[in-house]
């Protein structure tokens, strides 16, 4: 019984939660329209950044937030046990990449020069 409380509290808060993170990014574009020409440029941008960073805070905080914070943290590990090319190695592969789409696309000029030529032979004798 407490956990279905404790689950409908959550769900509640989240949507709470959720309430004020379209609020304040209402606010940022709101805030954006209406004091554009007036405000200087610094304080505006200062200002919805900070209200920006406050929406980001506030959706964080939901459990949808925190499962793609994991996610980023995860994915972040990944991403730095990955063994990246060398200068070298990267030069090496793209010169090959180069040289056998070069070699391929000479051969299907051939080709296709031959095939118009066959082609064209077929038809003027018909």
């Amino acid at each position: 019984m407490s956990t279905v409380n404790s689950e409908n509290s959550k769900s509640s808060l989240d949507g709470l939660k959720w309430t004020i993170t379209v609020l304040l990014l209402a606010a940022v574009i709101v805030g954006n329209y209406l004091y554009g020409e007036e405000t200087h440029v610094v304080l505006r941008v200062a200002i919805l950044l900070v209200l920006a960073a406050l929406a980001v805070l506030s959706a964080a905080f939901t459990e949808k937030g925190k499962t793609f914070l994991g996610f980023a943290k995860d994915a972040r590990l990944e991403v730095r046990k990955v063994v990246w090319p060398t200068r070298q190695e990267t030069v090496q592969t793209t010169l090959i990449i180069l040289a056998v789409s070069t070699i391929v696309g000479l051969i299907l000029w051939g080709l296709d020069g031959i095939f118009v030529r066959v082609v064209s032979f077929i038809t003027t004798s018909i």
